[in-house]
């Protein structure tokens, strides 16, 4: 089980997380990680994600998975090839890569037969009670508006962080709450936390950063202020 509260960190395909740029971002974040014993996650691009996984120890996820099997599914990814790259889960229906919501139920079914865990992107409150019902591990709450702003969802929009852990631990308690868009600082961070996430999913604000390992030690520093 992923322990929380999480910090993941999606590369997207930004040119400061591709290739070597990649794996160096990776092996920093677990490695201020490791150091502070905040858990971690990273979902770089496909082409990197075997490497990434066997370079550092914490949860490497895709960034997308198709629903389905192994065969004749050309420029597809298969929920099998991403495991055997070294995945523990995968990223779905993120605001950059929408699903209808019956794909987004066929990936989290497909994903649990083969091992994977899920995290599940959703804009608001409604969407985000709709995406409980197919119960996957995790659901990250991100207005798509707020998401590369600056403006963090815990500042501009609390009650859709806090609306919508109520209503997915309504349906299915057992799914963690995160909480994206925006969020750049420890503060930000700290923030989420108190309004009930369970961790945050971030990109820019650690991607793009003139200087990574500040950046992301800040991230982590919010979350062990909201240990006390």
């Amino acid at each position: 089980m992923l322990k929380t509260p999480i910090v993941v960190v999606n590369f997207k395909t930004y040119q400061e997380a591709t290739s070597e740029s990649a794996v160096r971002l990776a092996e920093l974040i677990a490695e201020v990680s490791g150091q502070s014993d905040v858990e971690s996650a990273v979902a770089p691009q496909t082409v990197d994600l075997a490497t990434i996984a066997e370079k550092v120890k914490i949860p490497v996820f895709a960034q997308h998975v198709d629903p389905i099997k192994p065969g004749r599914n050309t420029g597809f990814i298969s929920p099998e090839s991403a495991k055997t790259g070294g995945a523990v889960g995968t990223l779905v229906n993120h605001s950059e890569h929408k699903l209808p919501r019956d794909r987004v139920k066929a990936v989290i079914e497909r994903t649990k037969e083969v091992g994977l865990y899920t995290i599940a992107c959703t804009a608001d409150m409604e969407e985000s009670r709709k995406i409980a019902e197919f119960s996957p591990d995790m659901i990250a709450v991100e207005p798509p508006e707020l998401i590369g702003s600056g403006i963090p969802v815990s500042k501009a929009k609390p009650e859709v962080v806090k609306d919508s852990v109520k209503v997915v631990k309504k349906v299915n308690p057992g799914i963690k709450v995160l909480c994206g868009a925006g969020i750049t600082s420890g503060e930000d961070v700290t923030k989420a936390l108190g309004l009930g996430a369970e961790g945050v999913l971030i990109a820019s604000g650690v991607v793009k950063a003139k200087d990574q390992r500040a950046a992301f030690q800040d991230i982590v520093n919010g979350v062990l202020k909201f240990r006390g």
